[in-house]
């Protein structure tokens, strides 16, 4: 079974009740996005799997000029395909709808499969890793790097691509978890932790674009890398060590861009990877496929 066939399996049946260490069992290659097998519409055709935390890539019907997604414009490619995201915590059911040069509309409703989410209790580990007043002071413009970042739109065409891990090692969370700190819930967790060593070498996923290398650590994030992949999809890299690439700097799928680390809010080395299609928040585990067993 393909890569990000199983993956979408995973999903359905809920990644909470898959420990961590079994997440990694299936060697081999993600299979393509574009190529992971999907159902077929008349005028639509769909790879990917329909479920909260995933995207699927799609081919909208001849001779459409216009597509939306619950209203929302989707960007083309000129060959027609397109990639749509489903957030973590998106609804039963979306509506693509393709308006075609004569005037035509062609609707597809889609099901959003649900999925099942993990809760981790840190009982001594605070919510702020800074006193509460210092930290309202230095995040909005933190959040503002971010938000500028990822409104920025590259023509990449990453998001077509096999997605690669970009570190290989345990995963140690999943996305869509969420921690209570201390009795205090928290946002549940926006990407997939890979537990590696200081220094272990990140490698770009796909290729893009960089938006943003920050040149100090952020008080969460700590040092943060962001890459546009093209169409709405980027990918955020967090605690790094070290950042060995530029804001504007043309990636390629497999370059080293940083190294692991601790920087910021973290209790040991790893990398933080999270994905969002837009607003939507994205499980990498969907998009590069299980974790391959470490050589």
């Amino acid at each position: 079974m393909g890569g990000l066939a199983l993956a979408g399996v995973l999903a359905v049946l809920g990644t909470a009740a898959i420990p961590p260490a079994a997440v990694g069992v299936v060697p081999g290659p993600a299979a393509p996005l574009a190529d992971a097998g999907a159902p077929q519409a008349a005028g639509f055709s769909f790879r990917g799997p329909m479920v909260q935390g995933g995207v699927a890539i799609g081919t909208a019907p001849r001779g459409t000029t216009l597509l939306t997604l619950d209203g929302a414009a989707v960007p083309l490619a000129r060959d027609g395909r397109f990639i749509i995201g489903f957030d973590r915590d998106a609804g039963p059911a979306a509506t693509l709808v393709a308006r075609l040069g004569t005037g035509a509309e062609i609707r597809r409703p889609l099901a959003v499969a649900p999925r099942a989410w993990d809760i981790s209790r840190l009982k001594t580990l605070p919510k702020y890793p800074v006193p509460r007043p210092e930290f309202e002071r230095v995040r909005p413009a933190e959040l503002a790097q971010i938000n500028a970042a990822r409104s920025m739109q590259s023509d990449s065409q990453g998001w077509g691509q096999v997605f690669l891990w970009p570190v290989v090692g345990r995963i140690s969370t999943l996305f869509g978890s969420q921690r209570i700190y201390a009795g205090e819930p928290g946002a549940y967790h926006s990407g997939i932790d890979i537990a590696r060593p200081t220094g272990t070498p990140v490698l770009a996923p796909a290729d893009g674009v960089v938006t943003l290398a920050t040149a100090k650590p952020f008080t969460l994030e700590g040092n943060l890398l962001m890459i546009d992949h093209g169409m709405g999809l980027n990918s955020a890299f967090m605690h790094l060590a070290r950042i060995d690439v530029k804001v504007g700097a043309q990636v390629r799928r497999g370059q080293p861009i940083g190294t692991v680390g601790m920087t910021g809010r973290a209790t040991g080395p790893h990398l933080h990877w999270g994905m969002k299609w837009r607003d939507a928040r994205i499980d990498p585990l969907l998009v590069a496929g299980p974790m391959p067993v470490a050589e």
